[in-house]
């Protein structure tokens, strides 16, 4: 059985670190809530942006001779964005993206479509260097996502698929649902969905052509890598925010083990003082008895 010494000890320590998981807990809880105001605020003027970029592109078809991030080329080399978090203590958070890049640069090997990697987050970034892999470009280390990060980020990728380095540009990221559910999505974002199906699926009827100023390809340059862009940040912020809501989830499990863990202790502790005074008695009645005799 362990000593009093030994116990007492454990105990101090666990209770050191569940005053740790709770101020991170509290912490974790008052992020995710302005990430979630600002996951709020931003997908009213996301889906807006997807709306108008859908119907104005639908005219100008993503051939030849259309705009660069419409044209549609057979899917050989793809560009693999995989958005983790810079830290850890977020349970099964950066795992999950982890499995899933996994499984899709197997099923990318076993189509004979080469990957280029790209990494937002240290934790990712790292993941793939123990696997013998480097990705081109990181963004890792910035802390909470901003516009001006989003824009460096959209520019990169757009400036990789315009140029012809690759066929198509996928994010894969964590989707947030709520506090205790993120989703691992892949979102396909280059070349971008113009719409020309939906379009086609309505039929062009005797709807009348709007008229553009200055003119539709001058509105889909500036509307096209807004579009980029906008998509970026989103999945930014939905990563973001999933981080934050899987930290407070588990960071409150920790707190809790670590209360189980203490009055566990605690209990063991008592039993032990009882057997070490019910043992001092024995020894003082085993003593008196010897000098009566």
């Amino acid at each position: 059985m362990p000593s009093l010494k030994s116990i007492r000890r454990r105990i101090t320590s666990v209770k050191s670190t569940q005053k740790i998981t709770r101020a991170m807990k509290m912490v974790a809880a008052a992020r995710l809530n302005r990430a979630q105001l600002r996951i709020k605020a931003l997908r009213a003027y996301a889906d807006k942006t997807a709306a108008v970029m859908r119907s104005v592109s639908s005219r100008a078809g993503g051939d030849e001779g259309g705009h660069p991030l419409l044209a549609r080329r057979d899917v050989k080399r793809v560009l693999l964005v995989v958005m983790t978090s810079d830290r850890g203590l977020a349970g099964a958070f950066n795992s999950s993206i982890q499995r899933a890049a996994d499984r899709r640069l197997a099923e990318f090997a076993e189509e004979g479509v080469a990957v280029t990697l790209a990494t937002v987050g240290r934790k990712g970034r790292d993941y793939l260097k123990r696997r013998g892999l480097e990705a081109k470009h990181d963004w890792s280390g910035h802390g909470e996502p901003t516009p001006e990060r989003a824009q460096e980020i959209a520019r990169t990728l757009s400036r990789e698929f315009t140029e012809g380095h690759v066929d198509s540009v996928v994010v894969l990221f964590n989707e947030f649902k709520s506090a205790m559910t993120q989703r691992v999505t892949f979102m396909p974002l280059l070349p971008i969905e113009s719409g020309d199906d939906a379009a086609a699926g309505q039929g062009s009827g005797n709807a009348s052509e709007p008229i553009y100023e200055p003119s539709r390809d001058a509105l889909l340059d500036r509307l096209l890598p807004m579009y980029v862009e906008v998509s970026v940040l989103r999945a930014l912020y939905d990563s973001s925010a999933s981080e934050h809501g899987a930290r407070m989830t588990a960071m409150d499990n920790a707190t809790n083990n670590a209360k189980k863990m203490i009055a566990s202790l605690t209990l063991e502790y008592n039993r032990a003082r009882q057997a070490a005074i019910t043992k001092e008695l024995m020894e003082i009645i085993g003593g008196a008895e010897a000098i009566k005799d």
